[in-house]
């Protein structure tokens, strides 16, 4: 009964170490903050890949990284939640990639990562960004998932100018789904394609907008895409104005 008890509390105690935990750094002249979310099932010896999220409008990161928790525990993925500027959204400017890359460089000072798998995931509005933030920076991340998103303005698919890489995508989209239309995730697919970018769409019937109907069955295929890859050289960042 001894045993048990000795092996509960410290099974408690592991436990309580992997909960995400608000932190604040400063990025861009202004005080930003994120939530990060490291496993117990990651070996602080061995560099873990890490899933950047980005939360859509009118949601919180706190909100949103839970939904990538069970997924994390089983495949060892730091998670790491930043919070938007404005809550309607994501603006280039003040949500540069060059936010992305403190934020990650504050977790590296914390926790070995993997510097070759930053992967970007990101839904509604926060698909928009993690698709701009990704082809902008295609040699620092190594892919991209996203859910109920893609460029609706052409003027949008001047991004690919700047990729550096063919960066692998991933787009999901449900037949209803109120803000994105299926002809609007085949344009970006197709611009995408035509620039020599590897893309994989996912149409999911009946589905309408929420990310909370399909959570499981989201991850599950989005890290199933991102897992594999990685980039082959040492991962560059562009810093865009």
């Amino acid at each position: 009964m001894r045993c048990a008890t000795v092996i509960a509390a410290m099974l408690l105690t592991s436990n309580a170490f992997a909960t995400p935990t608000e932190v604040t750094i400063h990025s861009g002249g202004r005080e930003r903050y994120y939530y990060l979310y490291v496993p117990s099932s990651v070996d602080p010896a061995f560099p873990a890949p890490v899933l950047l999220l980005l939360h859509g409008s009118y949601t919180h990161p706190a909100a949103f990284l839970p939904n990538w928790i069970a997924d994390a525990d089983r495949e060892g993925i730091i998670l790491v939640a930043p919070k938007s500027t404005d809550t309607y959204g994501w603006r280039i400017r003040d949500d540069s990639p060059t936010l992305m890359r403190d934020v990650i460089d504050d977790v590296a000072a914390k926790h070995p990562i993997d510097r070759r798998r930053l992967y970007l995931f990101g839904s509604s509005s926060g698909a928009v960004h993690a698709l701009t933030v990704g082809v902008l920076e295609s040699q620092y991340f190594a892919a991209v998932a996203i859910h109920a998103g893609s460029w609706r303005d052409k003027s949008s698919f001047k991004a690919l100018e700047f990729a550096r890489r063919k960066i692998p995508v991933w787009i999901a989209v449900g037949t209803l789904d109120e803000f994105f239309s299926i002809r609007s995730v085949r344009d970006t697919e197709g611009a995408l394609r035509s620039a020599g970018h590897p893309v994989e769409i996912v149409i999911i019937k009946g589905h309408h907008h929420s990310y909370d109907e399909v959570v499981s069955r989201v991850n599950a295929d989005a890290w199933k895409f991102l897992a594999p890859v990685e980039l082959t050289e040492a991962p560059v960042f562009q810093s865009y104005p």
